[in-house]
């Protein structure tokens, strides 16, 4: 029997293993998440962050109702935060057709196309003799 495994501190690095294999198979670009998929995972990232900060205090302090009550309203505030945003990409992709998410995609891969272009011209006028 076949089996896959894959290794990560948090559910969050496990999932981002797991899509990155997905994509690997299906060919796509492993490197290419979705707008909304990284809204999401910067959530998760502010709310694990917001459990790794409650947990380092001190256990009197970290027990208080209001530090309880803080980190409470820093997940709703992050949850919050994540669906508006989610809800507005959606109107926008909902709106144009998802013509203005493409058109951000490609620009970011033509930035990026140029930049190693710039990044190849630098790196071979080093390597020629003055």
């Amino acid at each position: 029997m076949a089996t896959l495994s894959f290794e990560g501190e948090t559910h969050g690095e496990l999932v981002v293993k797991v899509r990155r294999w997905l994509a690997s198979i299906e060919g796509e670009d492993a490197g290419h998440i979705e707008a909304t998929d990284a809204v999401s995972q910067g959530a998760e990232l502010t709310k694990e962050a917001l459990r790794i900060i409650a947990a380092a205090a001190p256990e009197p302090i970290a027990q208080h109702d209001v530090v309880k009550a803080i980190t409470g309203l820093g997940y709703k505030a992050t949850d919050t935060t994540r669906d508006a945003i989610i809800d507005g990409l959606d109107s926008v992709e909902e709106v144009t057709g998802g013509s203005v998410v493409k058109r951000v995609r490609d620009a970011a891969e033509q930035a990026v196309w140029e930049m190693n272009t710039q990044v190849a011209r630098q790196i071979l006028k080093s390597l020629r003799p003055r």
